[in-house]
């Protein structure tokens, strides 16, 4: 079951594939596990038994009639509890939508049964994907294993702690301002943040239109490439998708770095910020690596990391007030505590102050652009501490902000998240790699070049077996 339990994507596949491994089996060790584990990390919102044994049954039968859909068939997977899933409540962590239930499933949740994933359940976030870790809703927050009881990031936070602690081996997550890679962060996963209008959020809950992504997690980059495979693609339904061919996301994966121009940004982490010693040793250490795997990495200046923190922060509050504002008014006391206050932001900002940012957000994108001219990639820090105990609200709150993932939100840009070390207390340490739009082969390719040349991706937290 322990075997099992850490099988990658792409090993369980062939496994599967070849008929040496039942995706019934599969499921059934996967649910026990959770079973066991969960009641201790909180992972799961709600576990789908049932429809999990019915679809792995099915996929079993499709494989043994020679009815191979591709690696993710009979592969088990878990939603964020923003993403619906047709019968199923959508809770968003929170009272007030305890009771929703989605008719139908969103259209990434589509994508992964197409093709033939095997769904396990519905996984923890913080409410509404914004107020969290909170401690005043009908579940508790998700835990992190590494460190015993650590904040695991957010608000992705349920699949972080699944795949950090061997319940699943890929998940779903969104990301408006860093939500999917502050979890891969602090649980030393992988997470991406595909480009703006990748993926489709249509059947996702909103936080803010113009700055939401649905992104996959997993925990090492060739199954990351694997499941944004599924997932994209062009939704005519959905505003924000855009009509962009899809690239094969596996195809640069081996091509190593050699040759590559990479941009190191690291007055976000030395300078607009300080960040952790260890973190910003990790982080000039990445660059070491990926120079001597043959990658001319120099450092580069983009605009200070405050001004895309603003920009950020001015239109995430302001769009999703305007989703929250009739439940506000009328349901107060159903949200949790962090979320009303985070959500009520927005309240006090005049329309000016979201145009002056829909302004700002142009010029900083243009400004990024230019300044990545030339290169192939950018890398950064994601998060400037290690977790802190996550009963340590004043430590959480401190830390939750201290971050350079706003950028790429604002931008649009795609960006992932990959682990880069440990502290010598054994707490995650991480990564960013950044691409230009449309380029996550790209991103793939250096993000890959480095987890394999330092292995951090094969630690697993202590004392989960």
């Amino acid at each position: 079951m322990t075997d099992l339990a850490w099988l990658s994507v792409a090993d369980a596949a062939k496994l599967i594939s070849g008929r040496k491994l039942s995706p019934v089996e599969f499921t059934e060790a996967l649910l026990a596990r959770i079973e066991r584990l969960d009641p201790k990390w909180h992972a799961f919102i709600r576990v789908t038994p049932e429809r999990a044994r019915a679809q792995a049954k099915a996929a079993e039968a499709e494989i043994s009639a020679g009815q191979y859909r591709g690696p993710f068939h009979g592969v088990s997977v878990g939603l964020k509890d923003i993403i619906d899933l047709a019968g199923y409540p959508t809770t968003c962590h929170s009272r007030v939508y305890e009771d929703h239930r989605a008719s139908s499933s969103a259209v990434v949740t589509e994508r992964l049964e197409a093709a033939g994933a095997v769904v396990l359940g519905k996984l923890s976030t913080h409410e509404f994907a914004i107020g969290g870790p909170s401690f005043d809703l009908p579940w508790p927050p998700a835990v992190n294993p590494w460190g015993g009881g650590n904040f695991p990031g957010g608000s992705s936070s349920g699949s972080g702690v699944a795949l950090a602690t061997g319940m699943m081996p890929a998940a779903l997550g969104t990301d408006t301002g860093g939500s999917v890679r502050n979890p891969a962060s602090m649980c030393a996963i992988v997470g991406l943040k595909p480009t703006y209008g990748r993926v489709s959020r249509r059947g996702v809950f909103p936080l803010a239109f113009s700055l939401d992504h649905v992104g996959p997690m997993t925990r090492d980059v060739a199954d990351n490439a694997l499941l944004l495979q599924v997932l994209a693609g062009h939704d005519p339904l959905d505003p924000g998708s855009a009509d962009v061919p899809v690239a094969d996301y596996s195809a640069e994966l081996d091509k190593g770095v050699k040759g590559l121009r990479v941009g190191l940004v690291r007055h976000f982490y030395d300078g607009d910020e300080t960040a952790h010693p260890e973190q910003i040793k990790a982080a000039d250490g990445a660059a070491s690596t990926l120079r001597e795997l043959g990658a001319d990495v120099r450092e580069i200046r983009l605009a200070p990391l405050q001004d895309y923190s603003v920009c950020n922060r001015i239109i995430l509050a302001a769009e999703a007030f305007s989703i929250h504002r009739q439940h506000l008014a009328t349901r107060p006391g159903d949200y949790g505590v962090l979320a009303r206050e985070r959500l009520s932001i927005g309240a006090g900002l005049s329309a000016a102050d979201y145009v002056d940012a829909l302004r700002m957000r142009a010029r900083l994108a243009a400004q990024t652009k230019a300044a990545m001219d030339g290169l192939d990639a950018i890398l950064t820090v994601s998060s400037m501490d290690p977790p802190p105990p996550i009963d340590d609200a004043e430590a959480c709150a401190r830390v939750y902000p201290r971050q350079a993932r706003q950028p790429f939100n604002v931008t649009g840009l795609p960006a992932i998240a990959i682990p880069a070390g440990f502290t010598p207390d054994g707490l995650p340490l991480s990564i960013q790699i950044v691409g230009h739009a449309w380029q996550e082969a790209r991103v793939y390719r250096v993000a890959h070049a480095y987890e394999q040349a330092t292995g951090w991706y094969k630690r697993r937290p202590p004392g989960i077996e």
